[in-house]
């Protein structure tokens, strides 16, 4: 069996380095409202993974969408997500969930966050998609197939580990510790969405690749 595919997965997806944004959107979140945000995350992954592997080409053949332009769609999402943390209020500040209304509000509002941005674009984002969609064209047999979509249960458990671990974290850091990490890391999560932008308009406009010329 192949494992190239599921390691190239492991280092696309990279569950340790989400931990923060996890942090992050979870924060006010009771025990049991994480612990649904990970377990919706984790099967939004094997479902993108899984729909990559299976049916990928078709659907971006469907909807005449280029993996370039998905790519830029996936960075403009990332950029987004960026600003939200830069601008968020501190984590004291935030509303607890003190009423059974709120508590289902957070819920839902745990769901939402688990697929966009958890999910798409930070852990399964179009590098993720895309690399599932390019060995899913080099698979030959239907068991090649279903080895990709297994990959996609390993990838899930990984995320529920990592995620898992979210909590043990946050206490060491305390509030103050991830309001700073979580500006530092929307900082970066703007340059990353930047480089995933920049790569995408390079695929599509190839003359933005060619160096200036100066008089």
């Amino acid at each position: 069996m192949d494992l190239k595919p599921l390691i190239t997965l492991l280092a696309i997806v990279n569950p340790l380095a989400i931990i923060p944004f996890f942090i992050h959107y979870t924060a006010g979140f009771n025990a049991e409202q994480r612990w649904q945000t990970i377990r919706t995350a984790a099967f939004a992954a094997f479902c993108v993974i899984a729909v990559c592997a299976l049916l990928g080409l078709e659907i971006l053949q469907f909807f005449n969408i280029s993996l370039q332009s998905f790519q830029v769609g996936g960075g403009l999402l990332l950029l987004l997500s960026a600003m939200n943390m830069l601008n968020s209020r501190p984590a004291e500040d935030r509303p607890n969930n003190a009423t059974l209304e709120a508590g289902v509000e957070k819920a839902a509002e745990g769901n939402s966050i688990a697929v966009v941005p958890l999910t798409i674009p930070l852990l399964t984002g179009p590098a993720a998609m895309s690399t599932v969609v390019i060995y899913a064209d080099q698979a030959r047999t239907i068991w090649q197939h279903v080895a990709l979509v297994g990959y996609g249960v390993v990838v899930a458990a990984a995320i529920m580990l990592c995620f898992s671990l979210a909590s043990p974290i946050a206490r060491v850091l305390g509030k103050t510790g991830i309001n700073v990490m979580t500006r530092l890391m929307g900082l970066i999560l703007a340059a990353l969405a930047i480089e995933v932008m920049a790569g995408g308009l390079v695929k599509i406009f190839p003359i933005l690749a060619s160096p200036a010329i100066y008089p």
